[in-house]
């Protein structure tokens, strides 16, 4: 499949720190890839670095467009998302005005055809479209954070930890959101440490261990491989 991004030889990290070490890893249109691995082994600098939050050495092309030196403002305005850990809701104000915060780059055109669709991917948004942002539940600030970053139409949507937090119930409904996103022919680029959860939604997977792609491959095969399942995913109980 042609890939919506690219990164080849990736170097980021925090001051005279690096945590990224010649990192690459691609992304193909439509597809769901993941990146599992430890605390501590650079999954949220590798977002933060690919967002343009974090300076970075390397490649990075965005639909065959080399993007690295682009500010953040730029990169959005070419589509690409991202959905931190923290969720960075605005919370003294409703849930529908959060939402339309997240169409500021679609300046001049009417947010309400959007609206209507994470309404209808996110019904319980709906129910509680007046109440305060900081009001709701863990879960529902995260389906939140996640529609906010859809009113903007993101051709790349890149989810920091979505389970973080979550109750079990809840972290089932937040990854059947993830599996149903695929059916809006968004590209989904997931960093997440609940490993199994992860690799039943991805088409590929890469495991980051010390700033460094260990393995890679479809996310089924890697889902099998004694190393991953020693590892991340153990016995089930």
């Amino acid at each position: 499949m042609e890939p919506l991004l690219e990164v080849t030889d990736l170097h980021a990290g925090y001051g005279r720190a690096e945590v990224l070490s010649g990192l690459s890893l691609a992304a193909p249109k439509g597809g769901v890839v993941t990146v599992i691995g430890p605390n501590g082994a650079g999954k949220s600098t590798l977002l933060n670095a690919l967002m343009g939050v974090l300076p970075s050495r390397g490649s990075i092309r965005h639909d065959g467009r080399e993007i690295g030196r682009m500010s953040l403002e730029e990169r959005v305005q070419r589509g690409i998302a991202l959905v931190p850990e923290t969720r960075a809701l605005f919370a003294s104000m409703p849930v529908e005005d959060n939402l339309r915060l997240g169409a500021w780059r679609l300046r001049g055109r009417t947010p309400g055809n959007d609206l209507a669709r994470v309404y209808e991917i996110f019904p319980r948004l709906q129910e509680r479209r007046a109440q305060l942002a900081g009001t709701l539940s863990g879960g529902e600030r995260q389906m939140l954070a996640i529609g906010r970053a859809l009113m903007g139409r993101p051709q790349l949507l890149m989810l920091d930890e979505p389970s973080l937090g979550l109750a079990p119930l809840i972290v089932k409904e937040i990854f059947r959101i993830i599996e149903r996103l695929r059916e809006t022919g968004v590209t989904l680029l997931l960093v997440e440490q609940n490993a199994r959860a992860a690799l039943q939604v991805a088409d590929h997977a890469y495991v980051l261990e010390t700033g460094q792609i260990a393995l890679h491959g479809p996310a089924a095969q890697l889902a099998t491989d004694p190393r991953v399942v020693e590892t991340y995913l153990g016995a089930r109980r």
